[in-house]
């Protein structure tokens, strides 16, 4: 069957289910001259009467009827498909993949992104913990998480969350019989717990900034770890000065089982901003992620 007897078909529908050729021709968009001709032709190539007209109405022969049933319930299930197809369009769903550090992790973007799941279960989430930084379009992640600082400039960045700062705490029993550092440098003759950076293998340099000086202190100790939460835990056991965000240590600086230091050397600065190439933003479920992600101070 030629393209345009599909057309004839579906004009010749409209014409059925309005019983009026003004009303049909109206929801086509077309005249009622072109769309009584394009019903004459398929009669006279069909061999067949579809249509009895009046000056009044229009009715179905029984071979309209015929057609009218066989046609209708097709029709119908294809744009029901294609409503379907329209819908999946705009539908989030499919697997976003983000590189994140373990404190962004549990602090901020996990509490965030578990409603979501049940809100829209066509959406898959992959969170890979590592505190260093990444090439995420080299390494196939959608977007990653950092400070605001460590984002390159060809990225596009929304802040997830507020300032902190990082705070060097000891437990009350490690300082029992030592003197506390008064200087970023005296960190030097403490038993420092060093922290690992994933990507690039090396040890965290403890960076601090006060009157616009900056120092750069690289500790020694007994223990290195590459999560922020095993070192706030062997603080707390008395094994070192640990080198953590503040928010995880809050709680145990108000209860005295941790200690501040160096506090007026640990001023704030600009907290996590989630980061990815423009060609994400159009997708349906990375704006549902980063909607979610969206840092809003009122809240």
């Amino acid at each position: 069957m030629a393209k345009e007897d599909f057309n004839d078909l579906l004009w010749f529908l409209a014409v059925a289910e309005e019983r009026s050729f003004t009303k049909a021709a109206a929801k086509l968009g077309i005249t009622q001259s072109t769309l009584s001709h394009t019903i004459k032709r398929l009669e006279t190539r069909m061999g067949l009467r579809l249509l009895a007209r009046t000056t009044r109405s229009v009715a179905l022969t029984e071979a309209g009827e015929r057609l009218l049933h066989s046609l209708a319930p097709r029709v119908s299930a294809i744009r029901d498909d294609l409503a379907a197809l329209m819908a999946l369009r705009d539908k989030p769903s499919g697997t976003i993949r983000i590189t994140l550090s373990d404190h962004a992790l549990e602090s901020l973007v996990w509490p965030k992104l578990q409603p979501i799941l049940s809100q829209y279960p066509d959406i898959k989430l992959e969170l890979s913990r590592d505190n260093g930084l990444r090439n995420i379009v080299e390494d196939g992640f959608d977007a990653g998480i950092r400070l605001g600082e460590s984002i390159e400039k060809d990225m596009i960045a929304v802040r997830i969350g507020p300032d902190w700062r990082l705070l060097a705490v000891a437990s009350p029993e490690y300082l029992e019989n030592r003197l506390p550092p008064r200087h970023p440098q005296e960190l030097i003759q403490h038993n420092c717990i060093n922290q690992r950076q994933t990507t690039s293998g090396g040890l965290y340099v403890w960076e601090f900034e006060r009157d616009g000086q900056e120092l750069r202190v690289r500790v020694d100790g007994q223990l290195t770890f590459n999560s922020s939460y095993s070192i706030v835990d062997a603080a707390l056991n008395g094994h070192g000065i640990g080198y953590v965000p503040d928010d995880l240590v809050k709680e145990h600086i108000i209860a005295g089982r941790l200690i501040p230091l160096l506090e007026s050397w640990s001023p704030p600065f600009a907290g996590y901003y989630i980061y990815y190439p423009s060609r994400h933003q159009n997708s349906p479920a990375f704006k549902v992620v980063v909607d979610a992600l969206r840092y809003r101070e009122d809240h």
